[in-house]
C-alpha cells in the first residue's frame, strides 16, 4: 500500500501502522489465504496420485510445476483467483465462493496434457481446505513474526534485569512505601513470566489440528468412490505431512479448540506485558526511570519541556484491543451450529488483525524498554527518605530475639508518623537485648535491605 492509499484506510492496522503489521502480510492477508489454500489443494491432489487405488498418475514435471503454483504464488495469481470468484475467467463462471475459485484457478494452471482436472477437491468440503490453510498461516505467523518479537523483549528485560541487579529501589505494595527490592530484580520477574508465557504459545502452536473428513467428517464421499482405501489412515498421514496435528472425530467443521487455545496462550503474554507497561509508566512518573528524548520529536503540543512515556501507552492500548479481538475469537470460533454453520468463516479473517495489534504492541514495549534508564538518584533518596521501611527488619529481629511485643513496638513507633533512622536509634538505645543485636539493628539501612534480590536475577534461565 502506498503511502496515499494508507492514508485513506479504513483500519489503523493498513494505514497509520501499515508499516508496522507489514511482517503479517504473508501469514494473513486474502493473498496469503489463497496461497495456502492453493497449497492444500496441490498437495491433496499429489497425495491422491500416490494412492495406489486410484489411476491419477502425475510426473515429476508436472510436481514440480504443480507446487510451484504455491511455491511461487505472485500477486498475479492472487488477482485471477479473485476473478474467478467475482467475474468469472476463460471458460469459468463466477463462482461466487472463494474455495471454488481456488479449485478452478488450479485446474486452469494445469497443463493440457493432464489428466488431473477431475481429480482436484476430490471428495472433499471447503472445511477440509480451509481449517489446514488457517492453521497452516497461524503457525507461521507465530514462528515467524510473532514469538520472535516476544522473544526479544523477553531477552532485553533479562538483559535490564542482569545490568541493574544490585540497583536498590523502594518497592510499594498497596501504593505505599514497602520493603525494597532491586530494580533488576523486578525486571527479572517479567521476565521469567513472560518466558512461561511464551512456553505455553509454543506448546498450543505445536498442538494446532487438522482434518480431512468431509462433509460430516465421515469420509462419506471418499468412501463412496473407494470403499477398500482406509481414508481415515490416509487423511491421518496427509495432515501430519503438513507439520499438523490429525484430528479424527470432527463434524464438517474441525473443532477450534486448538486455535482457541492458542489465543489463549497469547492473551496470558499480552497480559504480563500490560502489567509490565503499567508499571514501567509508572516507574517513569515516579521519576525511577528517565527515557531518552528523541531528537525533533515532540511530547506535546503545549509543553516543550515533556518526554511522554507514549510507547508504553501505545503498547498498553494495542495489547487491550488484541486481547478484546483474541477473547472474541477464541469464544466464537468454538461453537457451530450442528454440522455445519458459516459464520466463523468471517470471523477467522479477522486473526491477522488480532495478530497485528499483538505485534504493534509488542513493538511498542521494546521501544520503550529501549528508551528507559534507572535514575538511580532518584531511587535511592526515596530509600533515604522512607526510613520507616526497615521496620519490618526490626521487628522479625526482635521476634527472633524472643520479644513477643515486637510488632507492636514498632507499629507504635512508625504507623502514621514521619520517622527518621534516629528515631530507631533511640528506640534500640531502649531495647532489652545483647549489644551485639543492638549493633545489628544499628547497621540496618533501606538501602541495603533488599534481602537476596540481586542472586534472585540468576533464576532466570
Amino acid at each position: 500500500m502506498t503511502d496515499t492509499n494508507a492514508l485513506y484506510a479504513v483500519s489503523p492496522l493498513d494505514g497509520r501502522y501499515g508499516s508496522r503489521t507489514a511482517p503479517l502480510s504473508p501469514y494473513a492477508s486474502e493473498a496469503a489465504l489463497m496461497r495456502a489454500r492453493v497449497r492444500v489443494e496441490v498437495e491433496y491432489l499429489l497425495a491422491l496420485a500416490d494412492l495406489e487405488a486410484t489411476p491419477l498418475e502425475i510426473g515429476g514435471d508436472e510436481r514440480e510445476r504443480l507446487r510451484g503454483l504455491y511455491e511461487h504464488f505472485a500477486e498475479e495469481d492472487a488477482r485471477l483467483i479473485k476473478t474467478l470468484e467475482t467475474e468469472g475467467y476463460a471458460d469459468f463462471d463466477a463462482t461466487n465462493h472463494d474455495v471454488k475459485a481456488v479449485e478452478y484457478f488450479v485446474r486452469h494452471r494445469l497443463s493440457e496434457d493432464s489428466d488431473a482436472s477431475a481429480w482436484i477437491h476430490f471428495g472433499l468440503t471447503s472445511e477440509d481446505v480451509n481449517n489446514l490453510a488457517h492453521r497452516l498461516l497461524v503457525r507461521d505467523a507465530v514462528d515467524e513474526v510473532l514469538l520472535p518479537e516476544l522473544y526479544d523483549v523477553r531477552d532485553t528485560l533479562a538483559e535490564m534485569a542482569r545490568e541493574y541487579r544490585d540497583l536498590p529501589m523502594l518497592a510499594r505494595t498497596h501504593g505505599q512505601p514497602a520493603t525494597p527490592t532491586t530494580f533488576g530484580k523486578e525486571m527479572a520477574v517479567y521476565a521469567a513470566r513472560l518466558g512461561r508465557a511464551t512456553g505455553r504459545i509454543r506448546r498450543a502452536t505445536d498442538e494446532l489440528s487438522g482434518k480431512l473428513g468431509g462433509a460430516s467428517g465421515t469420509y462419506a464421499a471418499h468412501v463412496a468412490a473407494y470403499p477398500d482405501v482406509d481414508w481415515s489412515a490416509f487423511a491421518e498421514e496427509f495432515v501430519t505431512e503438513l507439520g499438523l496435528e490429525f484430528e479424527s472425530l470432527t463434524t464438517q467443521v474441525n473443532p477450534c479448540d486448538d486455535l482457541a487455545a492458542v489465543f489463549d496462550a497469547f492473551r496470558g503474554a499480552n497480559d504480563v506485558l500490560l502489567d509490565l507497561d503499567l508499571d514501567m509508566w509508572l516507574y517513569v512518573s515516579d521519576r525511577y526511570l528517565g527515557q531518552e528524548a528523541v531528537e525533533g520529536e515532540t511530547g506535546s503540543s503545549t509543553m516543550p519541556h515533556k518526554v511522554n512515556p507514549i510507547d508504553f501507552e501505545n503498547s498498553e492500548g494495542n495489547l487491550s484491543k488484541a486481547n478484546s479481538d483474541l477473547t472474541f475469537l477464541a469464544d466464537y470460533i468454538t461453537t457451530s451450529r450442528l454440522q455445519r454453520d458459516l459464520s466463523d468463516s468471517t470471523v477467522k479473517r479477522n486473526i491477522g488483525a488480532a495478530f497485528a495489534h499483538c505485534l504493534i504492541g509488542y513493538g511498542k514495549a521494546a521501544a520503550g524498554l529501549s528508551k528507559v534508564v534507572p535514575t538511580e538518584r532518584v531511587m535511592r533518596e526515596e530509600l533515604e527518605s522512607t526510613p520507616e521501611i526497615i521496620g519490618e527488619a526490626v521487628q522479625t529481629i526482635l521476634r527472633r530475639e524472643g520479644q513477643e511485643d515486637a510488632y507492636e513496638r514498632v507499629k507504635a513507633v512508625t504507623r502514621g508518623k514521619d520517622v527518621t533512622l534516629e528515631d530507631f536509634r533511640e528506640m534500640f538505645d531502649d531495647l532489652e537485648v545483647d549489644e551485639d543485636v543492638r549493633e545489628e539493628l544499628r547497621a540496618l539501612t533501606p538501602a541495603s535491605y533488599t534481602g537476596v534480590a540481586s542472586e534472585l536475577v540468576d533464576e532466570l534461565e
